[in-house]
């Protein structure tokens, strides 16, 4: 989508916190800061939440301690999760927008400033992007074709097809109010998108391909199973959907994730 500035023009007082939880990811931590310090839309802030990583993490982080004061580094003393993490980056935040990026995924230089100008011109509270899925070998990377996500979601669409990566979103905070990540072990940025939607927060897609996804060992579970059971456990517990209407969403969620991502 090709957005023409000269018709609309966003505040210069329009400000976007970017929360990164991490959890050794250093071999990929720096391309990550990178690519939103270089991002085009200047209005922005960085927390980074470190959960007590072992790697060369650290390292790579204190390299940005003194020379970006826009950037924001927690350590926490000991791994409290991806979710309290992403809480936390809430909690600190108190910009207009909040957007999320993993610590080992990378964004385009144009997605907050054409994301964000496409958000304030059409008063949008959620948007996201179509992305490109990666893998990477001998410093090689190798790019799969983009997910191309629909258009719209309201919440009775998303929890057939969630594809909705978080790292593509932006949100506005005041929709976010007291929601947060629940702590569970998977699948928590799913029942965190799925309470939103619940409250008639529909989330529109910005026509742009603006995020790159790495698709490592860890980024996606083994056990097919054991990410049914966690889809279903969730629209039990949290969405309080029938037995076989959770059934459904976790077997359809399944499929399309197989679709793009294949077996692995």
């Amino acid at each position: 989508m090709v957005i023409k500035e000269d018709i609309f023009q966003v505040s210069k007082d329009t400000f976007v916190d970017v929360i990164m939880p991490n959890y050794n990811k250093g071999n990929f931590l720096e391309e990550t800061i990178n690519s939103v310090i270089l991002q085009q839309y200047k209005n922005w802030n960085l927390f980074i939440i470190d959960n007590s990583s072992n790697d060369n993490s650290k390292i790579i982080l204190n390299k940005f301690k003194n020379i970006q004061s826009k950037i924001n580094l927690i350590y926490l003393h000991k791994n409290k999760g991806v979710a309290f993490s992403r809480n936390l980056g809430i909690r600190l935040s108190n910009s207009k927008y909040i957007a999320f990026v993993d610590s080992d995924d990378y964004w385009s230089p144009s997605k907050l400033k054409d994301q964000i100008y496409f958000m304030e011109k059409f008063n949008y509270s959620f948007t996201y992007t179509d992305y490109v899925p990666f893998t990477s070998k001998n410093n090689k990377k190798f790019f799969k074709k983009s997910v191309i996500t629909p258009d719209s979601f309201n919440y009775e669409q998303f929890i057939n097809d969630t594809s909705i990566h978080t790292s593509t979103m932006v949100l506005k905070r005041s929709i976010i109010n007291t929601i947060k990540f629940p702590k569970i072990k998977s699948f928590e940025d799913y029942c965190f998108k799925c309470t939103i939607l619940k409250r008639g927060h529909n989330a529109i897609k910005f026509k742009q391909s603006s995020m790159f996804y790495r698709i490592s060992k860890n980024s996606l579970s083994s056990s097919k199973i054991k990410n049914f059971y966690w889809l279903w456990f969730i629209n039990k517990k949290y969405n309080r959907l029938s037995f076989l209407q959770a059934v459904k969403s976790a077997l359809l969620v399944s499929i399309s994730s197989i679709k793009k991502y294949g077996f692995k």
